[in-house]
């Protein structure tokens, strides 16, 4: 009777090649982002549940680590901008799970650093109304997270499919698409994100509308242009012989073929984008309370830091927003390196 041994390293290495298969990943990907982004809309509406909705989300963003860990090891850049964005991924899908204390519940305000009340150690301190910095500070990361890629991802799809128009059909559908994306692209962004929530009102979803309107324009036209350049080669020509659809020529023959662009555009656009929620929630037009938020953390904070020994409840939102941009960027400067050297 043969014995079962514990699986080598080159079968280790076997199982997470197989899981590098594009069903894999975008299983993967579902199996993390759906339980989280549920959990940040719906978290009060799911009663029992809400204490095991992330369970799911845990070993898949470990699982997604390791593998673009391996995908990207040639690439220093692109592995330390992957380890601070998958850094707060994890804090945000294991927050319910640490031994925190409750981010909205004040105990005692003005704690210093390190400083411990009624048997509690407040490792980060306490703020004006004696909430839990730490605690404010890992929650928050969950709403910056998911509205910053929510919002990023609709932008995309509006843009993309506009830009797969506009440049494979061109003509008159160039004409007026291009004619509203220059109308929308001539308003400052900070400006046209006030307009679209001053009308629209303060709210999350608002939130994705107004990144969509600001954002989808220049996305349509990284598009359009990479659509321009591909539509003229040979296999595009092959499938219009073969009388394939428009809509399947574009999607299926044109839209793999940008993914690298976008790819490194959209992790750039996500630090956009965080820093974008986060100036809207600081003025007051983002999200709002009372569960805890970089941007709200950083206008609560904005007075009692004027004073230097309080300014930890300034620095730690803005060192949590910094670290996420920072690896989405670094990200994006890894990945666009990796094209290069291909």
């Amino acid at each position: 009777m043969s014995v079962a041994t514990a699986p080598t390293p080159a079968s280790a290495l076997s199982i997470l090649d197989r899981l590098r298969t594009p069903r894999t990943l975008i299983a993967l990907v579902l199996l993390m982002w759906v339980p989280l982004s549920s959990y940040v809309f719906f978290g009060r509406h799911l009663g029992a549940a809400q204490d095991l909705v992330l369970l799911p989300a845990i070993p898949a963003v470990l699982l997604l680590y390791i593998i673009a860990f391996r995908a990207w090891s040639e690439s220093p850049i692109a592995v330390i901008g992957l380890t601070l964005v998958f850094f707060w991924l994890l804090m945000a899908v294991t927050a319910p799970y640490l031994p925190l204390i409750d981010p909205n519940r004040p105990i005692a305000p003005f704690q210093m650093p390190g400083s411990t009340v009624d048997g509690q150690t407040f490792w980060l301190g306490t703020d004006m109304r004696g909430r839990d910095v730490l605690a404010r500070a890992i929650w928050g990361c969950q709403r910056v997270i998911v509205w910053g890629v929510t919002a990023t991802l609709c932008a995309y799809v509006v843009g993309t499919a506009f830009g797969l128009v506009a440049g494979y059909l061109s003509g008159w559908w160039d004409e007026i698409i291009s004619f509203f994306a220059n109308v929308l692209l001539s308003f400052p962004v900070m400006v046209l994100f006030i307009l679209v929530l001053n009308y629209l009102g303060q709210s999350g979803v608002n939130i994705v509308i107004a990144v969509t309107f600001a954002s989808a324009p220049a996305i349509m036209r990284i598009v359009r242009g990479l659509t321009l350049d591909i539509k003229t080669r040979d296999y595009i020509y092959a499938a219009q012989t073969r009388g394939e659809h428009p809509t399947y020529i574009m999607l299926i023959e044109l839209l793999p073929n940008v993914r690298g662009p976008l790819i490194v555009d959209a992790c750039l656009r996500l630090g956009y984008t965080t820093v974008a929620i986060t100036t809207l929630t600081f003025l007051g037009l983002g999200l709002q309370p009372p569960d805890p938020d970089w941007g709200l953390m950083i206008r609560e904070a904005s007075a009692s830091a004027l004073l230097w020994q309080f300014s930890y409840m300034l620095i730690v939102p803005a060192l949590s927003v910094s670290s996420l941009i920072l690896g989405f960027n670094l990200m994006a400067d890894g990945l666009r390196e990796m094209s290069l050297r291909d």
